[in-house]
């Protein structure tokens, strides 16, 4: 039997949905980040939910994680190019709470 179709808005959010992703998304636009770089940015994430939404993110590849063999361990996280494609849609959601925000003031 055939799979019915779905809305393709519907796979946008599969891989944006979570709590922190759209804002790592956010921070990763502006540069790579390091773990400890994104955690400070995420006032009110824990340790726990920001390694599952970042293992998440990369095992969907929007997000790719470069480890470096050192002492202590460095671990940068960076936009993939699939990530990147939905930095229109991010753009799109911080201009809509901007203005809501500003409309509010």
């Amino acid at each position: 039997m055939k799979q019915p179709r779905t809305c393709p808005a519907e796979l946008t959010s599969k891989l944006i949905a979570g709590r922190w992703k759209i804002v790592i998304l956010w921070y990763l636009f502006q540069d790579v980040k390091r773990f400890s770089e994104l955690r400070r940015a995420l006032a009110g994430v824990t340790q726990k939910v920001l390694t599952q939404q970042l293992r998440e993110m990369e095992r969907d590849g929007i997000i790719a994680r470069k480890v470096f063999a050192q002492v202590p361990p460095k671990v940068e996280y960076s936009v993939t190019p699939l990530g990147t494609s939905l930095k229109p849609v991010v753009d799109a959601m911080h201009q809509w709470g901007a203005a809501q925000t500003s409309a509010d003031a």
